[in-house]
C-alpha cells in the first residue's frame, strides 16, 4: 500500500483539506437541478448516473440521462433522489437531505476527485486511499488541528485523534479509534498517523517540563525523552515481522493489532501496550502467485553481512522451499535498507545484541524447516529422510539433537492406554508436522516480539490515568468461497458494527432528549444480535464455533459431519441458509449485516485444532538455546492433543493436510496478552475458536468501556492508480464497512437538523405572510412556517434550538424554494422589460413629434425666405426697443417671482431649523438627565456590589460544600468501579471454571468410550484370568471397601462443593471481604480438584481391575447396557425438548417477521395515502390556478387544453393506482390472517407436545434417581435444564396469551383500517364531482382568502394591541402600589420623627425644671436670670401654639390619608374591572403566557429597583424638608446672634467701667462664651449634616426623576391603546405624578435657598467668631486680675482630661466607622481654628498684661497685694502657656492620626478593589464548578446507565427477543391508534385552557399581594409624615432653645461688661478691689450646670457624632 506521505511539497495543503464553497453555491447549478428534476438511476459502468424525469408510465419512469441525453425506462423503486447542489461535497454525509447509496457514492467521488480523501459520515470518518503522497501530514497541519473541535476544521485523521485526545483529558474517559477496511485501504498508514499525532501533541510540552526535573533523576529525563521515539519505532519492527506484499498491497498487515497508549493526568504519554490478533502464520510456509512472505525473511537474506550469514547458515533466495516465488522486489523499496532501519528500531527499543541474534536464528530456522525433504519408502508408506543436511542446520540453529529430532518426526512416541508406542509416520504426515512446527515457531517468535516491545514501552513508575486505544484490524470480507479465517474476521466486524450501532443509538437518544423530542427509541445494536448468536452461542442451540469445538472432541468427526450437525441445529435460524443447489460449492451461508456470505467448511476441524508434534515440542522446550526453550516452555502443558490426533485423524485423511491456515492464539497467548486470568489448567485442550472468542470478548469489553471513534478505510481500485474510483468496488466496501448500515439507522430517525434562524432565513420566502412584522421567537416563527407549509406531522419535529426533518424533506423544500425564486425573478424581469419598452416607445413618440415640428418650420421658412416684407421685418425688428423693453420686464418679473419663492423657502427653512434646534435642546436636557440617572445607577451598583460580595461568600461556602460532596461522590464512584472490575473478573473466573467442568465431563465421556473398547479386549482375556480369580476375590472385597469409602468421600466432597457454592454466593454479597475469601476459595477448590483427579485415577484403576474379574464382567455388561439405554432415552428427551424449543423460537421469529411485515405494509399504506392527499391538494391548487388564468385571459390556447387533459389523465391514473393499492392491501391483510392462524395452531400443537414430554420426564425422573447413582451429577444438570425450560415454557405460554390478545386487537384495528379504506374509496369517487365544484368555487375562495387574510392581519394587530394594553395595565397597577407603599413609609417616618421631637421636648422641659430650681436658689443674686425665665415662658407658649398647629396639620394629614384610602378603594374596583378585561384578553391568546412570564420577571426586577430608589428618594426628601426648616431657624438665630452681639459690646464697655461686679461678670462672660461656642459648634455640625443630606437628597431626587421619566415614558408607550376609562384613570395618575414632580421642584428651590442661606450663615459665623475672640480677650484681662482662679483651674484641668478622653474615644470610633470620616475632618478643622484663636487670644492677653503692668508701675500708690497678684497671674499665664503647648502637641497627634485614617481609607479602597476582582474570579470559578458538577452528574448517570445496560445484556437472548416483540407490538399499537391523536390534541388544548385559568388565579393572587403591599406602603408614608412633623417640632424647639440661650448669653455678657467696666474704673482710680458674695454661688452654678471651655469642645464633637449615628 502506498504511504500517505508526511512530506509537503510545493502544493498548498489546504487544497486537499478545504472545499471551494464558491463552486458549491453556484446559482446556475441550483437552477439546473430545479429545472431538470434530476435523480439518480442505476448504471453498470458508473454505479449511478444523473438523469432527469421525462414521463411516468405506471410502475416505470422514462428518464433522460444527463451525460449523453439518451432516454431509458427505469423502475420507480430503482430511482434514488438527488440532493440539491447546496449539499455538493458536503463534509458530513449525515447532513445530506436525501440519504441513499447514490448520494453517498457521488459525494465521496466528488471529494476524491477534488483531492479530499477524508469525509465524515455521522460517527464514521471515511478515508479513500489516494495512491499518492499528499502534503497534509506535516507538523504545520498538526498544529493547525491542535486544540480545535471536530466541526471547526475539515475532516482529517488528525481531527479524529484530536477529538479523542481532548475528550480523554476533559471527560477522563478512555478513548478508542477503530480503523477497519480491506487490505490496501490504508488502515496501517492511518494508524501510524494517529500515533504520530498523539506523540507530537502529548510530548510537545515535555521539552519544557524536562528543565524542571531535578538533577538527581537523569534516568527519568532520558526515559521521558525516549518514550515517544520508541512508540514510533515499534511500527517498523512489527511491520517487518507482521507485514507482507500481497496482490492488493505492497505493505499489507497480516495481523490485527490494538495499540493502547497510556496517558497521565496532565495528558502526557506514560507508556503503551500492543495486543495482536489473527496472525496469518500460514504465509510463513506458502504464498500465492506474485505475493511474498513476511518482510523479515527478505530483509535478512538481503541485508545480512558475511559474518552474520555464516552464523545464521543463510543461503540464496531460491534455495528455500518456503519462499514459494523466490525474491520478488517491492517497487520503490530496498530490503537491505529496510533491514538496517529495522535493526536501528530494535536498538532504539533497547533490544540487546543477543536477543536480536536469537530472533534472527529463529527466522533462519523457520526457512530451514522447509528444506527438510521426506521420501516414501518402496515397500511401505513409511516416510524417511534420505539427507539430513537441512535437519542438521535446523538443529544447530535451534539447539537440538539431530537424531532425536529425526526420530521425533519420523516415528514419534504415542500414548496408547498407559503405555507409549512408537508409530511410523507417512510422508504426508511428516510434511504436515514440519510445516506445523514452522508455523508455530514463527507465531511464538512474533508473540515474544510483541511481548518484548510492550515491556520496552511499559512505564510502571508512572501510573496511566487513561488511555487511547487504536484498533487496526481487517474489515468485512466476502469472497466467492470463504473459509474459517473469513468467519473469524466477519464475526469480529459484526461485533464492531454492533458497538457502532449501539454508540450511535446512545448519541441519537441524547440528542433527542436534549432537544425534548418524542421518539420511540430503537437500539439498532440488537439488529445484529441474531447473527452474533448464530456464531458464538454456547448452547440451546449451539452456535457455529460451539459446534466446531464439539466436533473436535470426536475422533471420527469430519468436516461433513460438522456441516450436517450445523444444518440440523441451526437450519431454522433466520440468519442461516442452506446451499440453494446441490452443485453449489458452498456448504452453508450466513446473512451478515453486509450481505450474504457463502462458507466452505474444508479443513475447519484441522484449523480449529491446530495439531502439533509434541515429541518435537518437548525437544524444543529442552533446547540448549535459552531463547528457543523460553519460546516453547508452555507447549508441554498441551501434551495430549498431538497423540490424540496422530492416532485418529491424521492417518485417515492424509490428503487434507496439504493446506492449513492457522490463525489461532495458542495457550501461550494467555500470559502475554491477557494475563493470568485466562490461564488454563494443565492438560486442557483449547481450540483456536475458543481462544479467539476469548480474546475478542476481552477486546470488546475494553472497547465498550471506552468512547469509540470510527475510521473506515476504502480502496478505490485494485490497480493502485491515483485518481481512479471504481463505483461498484466502493459501494461493496461501504456496505461491508457499515457506512450504509449507519445511513440506514439515520433514515429511521430525523437526520437533517437545521437551527431555527437558518431555517427561517432560507425558507421564509415560501411562507411570506405566516410571520407577522416585529420580533418573534425563532421557535414560534418556525412553528408558524411549518403550519403554513402544511407539512405532515410525521416528517418533522421541533426541538429546543433546532428543527428536525426526515430524509428528503429538505430537498422538497429546496425545490419549492427554487421554483418560488424563479417565479419572482421571471416576474421581476417582465416588469423591467416592460418598463424599458415603454420608455423607448415614449422616446420614439417624442422624436416623431419633434420631426413634424421641424418639418413644418422648415417649410414655412422656405415659403417666407424670398418674401420682401419678411426681409424687411427681419431687418427692422432688431432695431425696435419696445420689444426689448417687454422682454426685459418679463425677465424682471420672473426674477422677482424667483426671489419671492426663495424668501418663502428660506423662511420655512428657518422655522424648521428653529423647531429642530428646540427639539435638540430638549433631547440634550433629556440626555443630561439620563446621564445623571446613570451616575446614580452607578452608585446603586456599588451598593449592589457590596451585597454581591456577601452573596459571594455564602456561595463560596456552598461551593466548598459541593466540592467536598463531589470529591466524596468521585471516591464512591471509584470504589464502585473497582468493585465492578473485581466482580467482572470473578464472573470470568466462574465462567472459566464452568468451561473446564464441561471439558472434564466431555473427557469422561471419551474415557467411557475407551472403556468400552477395553471391555471387548478383556472378553478375549477371560480364559487367562480364570486362574487368578480366586486370588482376586479377596482383593475384590478390600477394593469394594475402598470403593465405598471413595464414594462416601466423593459425596462428602460434593457436599463440600455445594457448601462452598453457598459460601461463594454469600461472599458475593459481602463486597469488602471478597478478595481474601476468593483466594481461600480458589485454594480449596484447587485442592478439591486435585483430590478429584486422584479419586478419578483410582476409580479408573479399580474399574480396570474389576473388569479383569470374570464374575463381575457380566454384571458390568448388564449395568452398562441399562445405563446406555437410560442415557439415550434422557438424551433423546433432551433433544426433543431442544427441538420443540427451537420450533417455538422459530415460530416466534416468524410471528415477529410477520408483524414487521404488517408494520411495513401499514407504513407503506400511510405513505401512499399521504401521497394521494398531497397529489390531490397539488391538483386542486393547479386546477384553481388554471381556472383563474382562464378567466383572466379569455383566449384559451391549445397548450392549456392539453395541460388540462393531462391533469385529468393523471387524476384518473391516481384513482386507478389507489384502487390497486387498496386491493393489494386487502389481499395482504387476508394472507397475514391466514399466516397468523396457521402459526398459532402450530404453536399450540407444540405446546401440547411439550406438556406430554414434561409428564413423561417427571415419571422417568424417580427411576433415574434410584438406578443411576454414578450419573447423579448429569441427571441434576438435566433437571436444572428441564426446570429452566419449564419456567421459560410457562413464560412463553403467558406471552403467547398476551400475543393472542394483542393479535385480536390488531385484527380489530385492521378491520377499522379496511373500513377506512372503503371510506377513502368512496371519497375518491366523490373527488371528481368535488373537482368541478372546486373550479366554480375557486374564484370565490380566492376573494374570500384575500378578505380573510386582511381580517387575520386586523385580528393579529388587535391581539398585539390588547397584549400591550394588558402589559401597560399591569405595570401601572404595580406603579400605583409602589407609590402607595412609599407614601405609607413616609407617613411612618414622620410619625417616628414626631415621637423623637416629643422626647426631646420632654428632656428640654426637665432641663428647664432644673434651671428653675437653680435660679430660685440664686434669685436675689441673679436678676438677669428672671428675665431669662420670662423669655423661656414666652417660648414655651410659642412652642405650645406650634404644637397645636402641628396637631391641626396632623389632622389634615389624617384626612388626606382617608382620601387616599378612598381613592385606593376606587382603584381596587377599577382593578377588578381591569382583571375581567385581562382574563378575556388572555383567553383569546393561547401562547401569551410564556412572554408574560418573561416580562413579569423583568418588570418585577425593575419594580424592585424602582421601589428601592423611590423609598430612598422619599427618605431624602423628608430629610431635606426638615433640613430646610432647620436652616430657616438657623437664619433667624443668626439675626438674633447679631442683635446679641451688639448688646454684648455695649455690656463689655459697661463691664470695664464697673469694677465692683468683676467676679460676677467674669463668670457670666465665661458662661456666655461657652454657650456661644457650643451654639457655634452645633450650628456647624448642623450645617455640615444639612449639606450632606441635601447632597444625598439631591442625588436621590435626580435619580428618582430619571427613573420616573423612564418609567413614565415606558408606561405611556404601553398605555396608548387603552379605552377611555383607562385613559381618564391614567390622566388622574399622571396628574398625581406631576404634583409630585412639582413638589420635587419646590424642594429643589428650597435646597437652593438653603445653600444660599448656608453661605450667609458662614459669613455671619465668621463675624461671630471675631466677636467671640474680642470677648475672650476681655475675659483674659479679667482673669489676670483674679486671685481665686486656682481651684477653678483644677476643675478646668479635670474637665480638660475628660475632654481628651472623649476625643480619644471619638477617634477610636472614627477608625471603626468609615462613615464618620467627614465629621472627624470637620472636628479637626474646628480644633485647628480654635487653636489659632486661642493663640491669638494669648498674644492679646500678653499685650494687655504688659499694659496693665505699666499702668501699675506708673500708679503712685502701688500696693504689695497687686504685686503678689501680678506674680500669681504671671505664674498662671506660664501654666496656661504650658497647657497651650500640650494642646499643640495633642493637635499634632490628632493630625498624625488623621493622616493614618486617610491612609487606612486608601488601603481599604485598594482592598475593596481587590475584593471585587476576587469576587469576579470566584464567581467565574463557581460557574465553572457548577458546569463541572453538571458534567459529573451526567457522567454518573451515564455510568449508571452503562452498568444497567451491561447487567441487562446478561439476560437470556430469548427473553430479550420476547421483550423486543412486546416493544414492537406496543409500537404497532401506538401507530395504529392514530385516531386517538385528535382526542389527545383536544385534551392538550383543554389542559392549556386549565393552565390559563390557573394563571388567571395566580395573577389574581399576585394582584392581591400587590394591593397588600400598597396598603403597607401607605402606612409607611403616614409614618414618614408623622416623623417629618416630629422633626419639624424638634427643630422649632431647638431653635427656641438657642434663642433662649442667646438671650441668657446677652444678659450675662451685659452683666460681665458692667463688672469689667467697674473693675477698670476702680483700677484706674486705684481703689480696693472687692468681690461680691454672689460670685461663689455663681461659680458653683457654673460648675453644676455649665461647661468649661474644653468641655464645650468635647460636647460639640459629641454633637457632631450623634446626628450621623441617628441617620444610621
Amino acid at each position: 500500500m502506498p504511504e500517505m506521505a508526511q512530506r509537503s511539497g510545493q502544493e498548498d495543503p489546504e487544497r486537499y483539506l478545504f472545499v471551494d464553497r464558491a463552486m458549491v453555491y453556484n446559482p446556475a447549478s441550483q437552477a439546473d437541478w430545479t429545472a431538470k428534476k434530476l435523480v439518480w438511476v442505476p448504471s453498470e459502468r458508473h454505479g449511478f448516473e444523473a438523469a432527469s424525469i421525462r414521463e411516468e408510465r405506471g410502475e416505470e419512469v422514462l428518464v433522460e440521462l444527463a451525460e449523453n441525453g439518451k432516454k431509458a425506462l427505469v423502475n420507480k423503486d430503482d430511482i434514488q433522489k438527488m440532493n440539491p447542489p447546496k449539499f455538493s461535497k458536503v463534509e458530513d454525509m449525515a447532513e445530506l437531505t436525501c440519504l441513499n447509496e447514490a448520494s453517498v457514492l457521488h459525494n465521496l467521488k466528488d471529494r476524491y476527485y477534488s483531492g479530499l480523501i477524508y469525509t465524515y459520515s455521522g460517527l464514521f470518518c471515511v478515508v479513500i486511499n489516494p495512491y499518492k503522497n499528499l502534503p497534509i501530514y506535516s507538523e504545520n497541519i498538526i498544529e493547525m488541528y491542535r486544540g480545535k473541535k471536530r466541526h471547526e476544521m475539515p475532516p482529517h485523521i488528525y481531527a479524529i485523534s484530536e477529538s479523542a485526545y481532548r475528550c480523554m483529558l476533559q471527560d477522563r474517559e478512555d478513548q478508542s479509534i477503530l480503523c477497519t477496511g480491506e487490505s490496501g485501504a490504508g488502515k496501517t498508514e492511518n494508524t501510524k498517523k494517529v500515533i504520530q499525532y498523539l506523540a507530537h501533541v502529548a510530548s510537545s510540552h515535555k521539552g519544557k517540563k524536562d528543565h524542571n526535573i531535578p538533577p538527581e533523576s537523569p534516568k527519568a529525563v532520558k526515559l521521558q525523552g525516549e518514550l515517544e521515539r520508541q512508540l514510533l519505532q515499534a511500527n517498523p519492527i512489527l511491520e517487518s515481522f507482521g507485514n507482507a506484499k500481497t496482490v492488493k498491497n505492497d505493505n499489507s498487515s497480516r495481523f490485527g493489532k490494538f495499540i493502547r497508549i497510556n496517558f497521565d493526568v496532565t495528558g502526557y504519554i506514560v507508556g503503551a501496550n500492543i495486543e495482536t490478533y489473527l496472525l496469518e502464520k500460514s504465509r510463513a510456509i506458502r504464498q500465492a502467485k506474485d505475493e511474498r512472505t513476511f518482510h523479515v525473511f527478505y530483509q535478512l537474506l538481503a541485508g545480512a553481512g558475511e559474518h552474520l550469514r555464516s552464523d545464521l547458515l543463510l543461503e540464496g533466495f531460491n534455495n528455500y522451499r518456503f519462499l514459494s516465488n523466490g525474491n520478488i522486489p517491492i517497487p520503490g523499496q530496498q530490503d537491505k535498507d529496510n533491514f538496517q532501519e529495522t535493526m536501528e528500531a530494535m536498538h532504539i527499543m533497547s533490544f540487546s545484541h543477543d536477543e536480536i541474534l536469537s530472533m534472527l536464528k529463529v527466522v533462519s530456522a523457520v526457512l530451514q524447516f522447509g528444506n527438510i525433504v521426506f521420501k516414501k519408502e518402496r515397500n511401505t508408506d513409511q516416510a524417511s529422510m534420505p539427507e539430513n543436511t537441512a535437519a542438521q542446520k535446523l538443529c544447530h540453529l535451534l539447539g537440538m539433537n539431530v537424531m532425536e529430532f529425526t526420530r521425533a518426526i519420523l516415528s514419534p512416541r504415542i500414548k496408547v492406554g498407559r503405555d507409549y508406542v512408537q508409530k511410523a509416520q507417512t510422508k504426508e504426515q511428516a510434511d504436515f508436522a514440519v510445516e506445523a512446527l514452522a508455523k508455530a515457531t514463527y507465531e511464538r517468535l512474533f508473540r515474544w516480539l510483541v511481548h518484548r516491545i510492550n515491556k520496552a514501552l511499559d512505564r510502571t513508575k508512572r501510573q496511566g490515568a487513561s488511555f487511547i486505544g487504536i484498533l487496526d484490524i481487517a474489515g468485512f470480507e466476502i469472497f466467492q468461497l470463504n473459509s474459517f479465517e473469513q468467519l473469524c474476521i466477519n464475526y469480529t466486524n459484526e461485533k464492531l458494527q454492533q458497538l457502532f450501532n449501539h454508540t450511535m443509538f446512545i448519541l441519537e437518544q441524547e440528542e433527542y432528549q436534549r432537544e425534548g423530542i418524542e421518539w420511540s427509541f430503537i437500539d439498532f445494536g440488537l439488529d445484529l444480535q441474531p447473527c452474533i448468536d448464530l456464531i458464538e452461542r454456547p448452547a440451546n442451540p449451539p452456535g457455529v464455533l460451539a459446534l466446531l469445538d464439539e466436533e473436535c472432541w470426536f475422533p471420527k468427526a469430519t468436516d461433513k459431519t460438522f456441516v450436517d450437525k450445523l444444518v440440523q441445529e441451526q437450519g431454522t435460524h433466520a440468519k442461516f441458509q442452506k446451499p440453494r443447489q446441490l452443485k453449489d460449492k458452498a456448504d452453508f451461508c450466513i446473512i451478515h449485516y453486509a450481505g450474504r456470505v457463502d462458507y466452505k467448511a474444508d479443513e475447519w476441524l484441522m484449523k480449529n485444532m491446530d495439531p502439533l508434534n509434541d515429541n518435537v515440542a518437548t525437544l524444543l522446550h529442552q533446547s540448549t538455546d535459552k531463547f528457543v526453550a523460553e519460546l516453547w516452555k508452555d507447549e508441554i502443558q498441551n501434551i495430549q492433543r498431538a497423540s490424540f490426533y496422530d492416532v485418529s485423524s491424521l492417518h485417515e485423511s492424509p490428503g487434507e493436510v496439504d493446506r492449513i491456515v492457522g490463525l489461532d492464539q495458542v495457550a501461550g497467548m494467555n500470559e502475554t496478552a491477557f494475563g493470568a486470568t485466562y490461564k488454563t489448567k494443565k492438560g486442557m485442550f483449547r481450540t483456536v475458536g475458543q481462544l479467539y472468542k476469548e480474546s475478542l470478548t476481552k477486546l470488546m469489553a475494553t472497547l465498550r468501556n471506552t468512547n469509540p471513534n470510527f475510521v473506515r478505510c476504502i480502496i478505490p481500485n485494485h490497480e493502485k492508480r491515483a485518481g481512479k474510483l471504481e463505483p461498484h468496488l466502493v459501494l461493496d466496501q461501504l456496505k461491508c464497512n457499515g457506512v450504509l448500515e449507519g445511513i440506514r439507522i439515520c433514515r429511521q430517525g430525523f437526520p437533517n437538523r437545521i437551527v431555527f434562524q437558518e431555517f427561517r432565513q432560507r425558507y421564509e420566502i415560501l411562507t411570506p405572510n405566516a410571520i407577522p412584522k416585529g420580533f418573534m421567537d425563532g421557535k414560534q416563527a418556525c412553528e408558524r412556517m411549518i403550519r403554513a407549509l402544511e407539512l405532515d406531522a410525521n416528517l418533522y419535529r421541533i426541538g429546543q434550538s433546532k428543527i428536525f426533518f426526515r430524509t428528503g424533506v429538505l430537498a422538497h423544500l429546496e425545490e419549492e424554494r427554487d421554483l418560488k425564486i424563479t417565479d419572482i425573478i421571471i416576474y421581476f424581469q417582465s416588469v423591467c422589460r416592460g418598463y424599458l419598452a415603454r420608455k423607448a416607445f415614449a422616446k420614439k413618440q417624442q422624436q416623431l413629434s419633434a420631426l413634424k415640428v421641424l418639418q413644418r418650420n422648415c417649410a414655412a421658412y422656405l415659403k417666407l425666405r424670398h418674401w420682401q416684407w419678411w426681409r424687411l421685418f427681419t431687418k427692422v425688428k432688431p432695431l425696435l426697443q419696445v420689444t426689448r423693453q417687454e422682454e426685459e420686464m418679463q425677465a424682471k418679473d420672473e426674477e422677482l417671482i424667483k426671489v419671492k419663492e426663495k424668501q418663502v423657502k428660506v423662511e420655512n427653512d428657518l422655522v424648521e431649523m428653529e423647531r429642530k434646534h428646540q427639539q435638540l435642546l430638549e433631547e440634550k436636557s433629556i440626555l443630561a438627565e439620563q446621564l445623571q440617572a446613570e451616575t446614580e445607577l452607578f452608585a446603586e451598583a456599588e451598593e449592589m456590589r457590596a451585597r454581591l460580595v456577601a452573596k459571594k461568600q455564602e456561595l463560596e461556602e456552598i461551593l466548598h460544600d459541593l466540592e467536598s460532596r463531589v470529591e466524596e461522590e468521585e471516591e464512591r464512584n471509584q470504589s464502585l468501579q473497582n468493585e465492578k472490575k473485581k466482580m467482572q473478573s470473578h464472573i470470568q473466573d466462574l465462567e472459566e471454571q464452568l468451561d473446564e467442568e464441561e471439558a472434564a465431563r466431555q473427557k469422561l465421556q471419551l474415557e467411557k468410550v475407551t472403556a468400552e473398547a477395553k471391555i471387548k479386549k478383556m472378553e478375549e482375556d477371560i480364559l487367562l484370568l480364570e486362574d487368578q480369580n480366586s486370588k482376586f476375590l479377596k482383593e475384590k472385597k478390600l477394593l469394594e471397601d475402598r470403593v465405598s469409602e471413595m464414594t462416601s468421600q466423593l459425596t462428602e466432597e460434593e457436599e463440600k462443593a455445594k457448601n462452598l457454592g453457598k459460601v461463594k454466593n454469600k461472599q458475593e454479597m459481602m463486597m469488602v471481604d471478597l478478595e481474601e475469601r476468593l483466594k481461600k476459595e480458589e485454594k480449596t477448590r484447587q485442592e478439591l480438584e486435585k483430590a478429584k483427579r486422584k479419586l478419578d485415577g483410582e476409580t479408573t484403576d479399580l474399574q480396570d481391575q474389576i473388569a479383569e474379574l470374570q464374575a463381575q464382567i457380566e454384571e458390568l455388561k448388564i449395568q452398562l447396557a441399562k445405563k446406555e439405554e437410560e442415557l439415550q432415552a434422557v438424551l433423546a428427551r433432551g433433544d426433543e425438548e431442544v427441538a420443540q424449543k427451537n420450533n417455538a423460537l422459530k415460530q416466534v421469529r416468524e410471528l415477529q417477521a410477520q408483524l414487521a411485515e404488517l408494520q411495513e405494509d401499514l407504513e407503506s399504506e400511510k405513505a401512499a395515502r399521504n401521497k394521494a392527499e398531497k397529489l390531490k391538494r397539488d391538483l386542486s391548487e393547479e386546477l384553481e390556478a388554471l381556472k383563474t388564468e382562464l378567466e383572466d385571459t379569455l383566449d384559451t390556447t391549445a397548450a392549456q387544453q392539453e395541460l388540462r387533459t393531462k391533469r385529468e389523465q393523471e387524476v384518473a391514473e391516481l384513482k386507478k393506482a389507489i384502487d390497486d393499492e387498496i386491493r393489494n392491501h386487502e389481499s395482504q391483510v387476508q394472507e397475514m390472517r391466514q399466516r397468523h392462524g396457521t402459526s398459532l395452531e402450530e404453536i399450540s400443537e407444540q405446546l401440547e407436545q411439550a406438556k406430554r414430554v414434561k409428564s413423561n420426564l417427571e415419571k422417568n425422573k424417580q427411576t433415574l434417581e434410584s438406578d443411576n447413582k454414578e450419573l447423579a451429577n448429569e441427571v441434576k444438570t438435566l433437571q436444572q435444564a428441564k426446570s429452566e425450560s419449564e419456567h421459560k415454557r410457562k413464560k412463553l405460554e403467558a406471552q403467547l396469551q398476551e400475543f393472542m390478545t394483542r393479535f385480536s386487537e390488531g385484527e380489530k384495528v385492521k378491520g377499522e383500517l379496511s373500513d377506512r379504506s372503503h371510506k377513502l374509496q368512496a371519497e375518491l369517487d366523490n373527488v371528481s364531482a368535488l373537482l368541478e365544484d372546486a373550479e366554480k368555487k375557486g374564484i370565490k375562495l380566492a376573494k374570500d382568502a384575500s378578505s380573510l387574510e386582511s381580517q387575520l392581519q386586523d385580528t393579529q394587530e388587535l391581539l398585539q394591541e390588547e397584549t400591550r394594553q394588558k402589559l401597560n395595565l399591569s405595570s401601572r397597577i404595580r406603579q400605583l402600589d409602589e407609590e402607595k407603599n412609599s407614601l405609607l413609609e413616609q407617613q411612618e417616618e414622620e410619625e417616628e420623627a414626631r415621637r423623637n421631637l416629643e422626647k426631646q421636648l420632654a428632656t428640654l422641659q426637665a432641663q428647664l425644671v432644673e434651671t428653675k430650681k437653680k435660679l430660685e436658689d440664686d434669685v436675689g443674686a441673679l436678676e438677669g436670670l428672671e428675665e431669662v425665665k420670662r423669655k423661656l415662658q414666652k417660648d414655651m407658649e410659642g412652642t405650645s401654639q406650634k404644637l397645636e398647629e402641628k396637631a391641626i396639620a396632623y389632622d389634615k394629614l389624617e384626612k388626606t390619608k382617608n382620601r387616599l384610602q378612598q381613592e385606593l378603594d376606587d382603584l381596587m374596583v377599577d382593578l377588578d374591572h381591569q382583571r375581567q378585561i385581562v382574563s378575556n384578553l388572555e383567553k383569546k391568546q393561547k401562547k401569551f403566557d410564556q412572554m408574560l412570564a418573561e416580562e413579569k420577571t423583568i418588570s418585577a426586577r425593575y419594580a424592585e429597583e424602582r421601589d428601592r430608589a423611590e423609598a430612598e428618594a422619599r427618605e431624602k426628601d423628608t430629610k431635606a424638608l426638615s433640613m430646610a426648616r432647620a436652616l430657616d431657624e438657623a437664619l433667624e438665630a443668626k439675626e438674633e446672634f447679631e442683635r446679641l452681639n451688639k448688646q454684648l459690646r455695649a455690656e463689655m464697655e459697661d463691664l470695664m467701667s464697673s469694677k465692683d461686679d468683676v467676679g460676677k461678670n467674669v463668670h457670666e462672660l465665661e458662661k456666655s462664651k461657652r454657650t456661644l461656642e457650643q451654639q457655634v459648634e452645633e450650628m456647624r455640625t448642623q450645617l455640615e449634616e444639612l449639606e450632606d443630606e441635601l447632597q444625598a437628597t439631591e442625588d436621590a431626587k435626580l435619580r428618582l426623576e430619571v427613573n420616573m421619566q423612564a418609567m413614565k415614558a415606558q408606561f405611556d408607550r404601553d398605555l396608548q391603546a387603552r379605552d377611555e376609562q383607562n385613559e381618564e384613570k391614567k390622566r388622574a395618575l399622571v396628574k398625581q405624578v406631576r404634583e409630585m414632580e412639582a413638589e420635587l421642584e419646590d424642594e429643589r428651590k428650597q435646597r437652593a435657598l438653603a445653600v444660599a442661606a448656608k453661605k450667609k450663615l458662614e459669613m455671619d459665623l465668621k463675624d461671630v467668631e471675631a466677636q467671640i475672640e474680642a470677648a475672650n480677650k476681655a475675659r483674659d484681662e479679667a482673669i489676670k486680675q483674679l486671685r481665686k482662679l486656682q481651684a477653678q483651674m483644677k476643675d478646668y484641668q479635670r474637665e480638660l482630661e475628660e475632654a481628651r478622653a472623649s476625643r480619644d474615644e471619638i477617634f477610636a470610633q472614627s477608625k471603626e466607622n468609615e462613615k464618620k470620616l467627614k465629621s472627624l475632618e470637620a472636628e479637626i478643622l474646628q480644633l485647628q481654628e480654635d487653636l489659632a484663636s486661642s493663640e491669638r487670644a494669648r498674644r492679646h492677653a500678653e499685650q494687655e498684661r504688659d499694659e496693665l503692668a505699666d499702668e501699675i508701675s506708673n500708679s503712685a500708690s502701688g500696693k504689695a497685694a497687686l504685686l503678689d497678684e501680678k506674680r500669681r497671674l504671671e505664674a498662671r499665664i506660664a501654666q496656661l502657656e504650658e497647657e497651650l503647648e500640650e494642646e499643640q502637641s495633642n493637635m499634632e497627634l490628632l493630625n498624625d492620626r488623621f493622616r493614618k485614617t486617610t491612609m487606612q481609607v486608601d488601603s481599604l479602597n485598594t482592598e475593596l478593589a481587590g475584593e471585587r476582582s476576587a469576587a469576579q474570579k470566584s464567581e467565574n470559578a463557581r460557574q465553572q464548578l457548577e458546569r463541572q458538577n453538571k458534567d459529573l452528574k451526567t457522567k454518573l448517570q451515564e455510568l449508571e446507565g452503562s452498568v444497567k445496560s451491561k447487567f441487562k445484556a446478561s439476560i437470556a437472548a430469548l427473553e430479550a427477543k420476547i421483550i423486543q416483540l412486546e416493544e414492537q407490538l406496543e409500537q404497532e399499537a401506538k401507530e395504529r391508534a392514530a385516531a386517538n391523536k385528535i382526542v389527545r390534541r383536544t385534551e392538550k388544548k383543554l389542559k392549556e385552557v386549565f393552565m390559563q385559568v390557573e394563571d388567571e388565579r395566580r395573577h389574581a393572587d399576585q394582584y392581591k399581594e400587590q394591593m397588600e403591599k400598597a396598603n403597607s406602603r401607605m402606612k409607611q408614608l403616614k409614618r414618614q409624615l408623622e416623623e417629618a412633623e416630629e422633626e419639624a417640632t424638634r427643630a422649632n424647639a431647638s431653635r427656641r432653645k438657642l434663642q433662649r440661650e442667646l438671650d441668657d448669653a446677652t444678659e450675662a455678657s451685659e452683666g460681665l461688661s458692667r463688672e469689667v467696666n467697674t473693675l477698670k474704673n476702680r483700677l484706674r482710680r486705684g481703689g480696693p478691689v472687692s468681690f461680691s458674695s454672689s460670685r461663689s454661688g455663681r461659680r458653683q452654678l457654673q460648675m453644676e450646670g455649665e461647661f468649661s471651655d474644653d468641655d464645650a469642645d468635647s460636647k460639640a464633637s459629641d454633637l457632631n457624632e450623634n446626628p450621623p449615628a441617628q441617620a444610621e
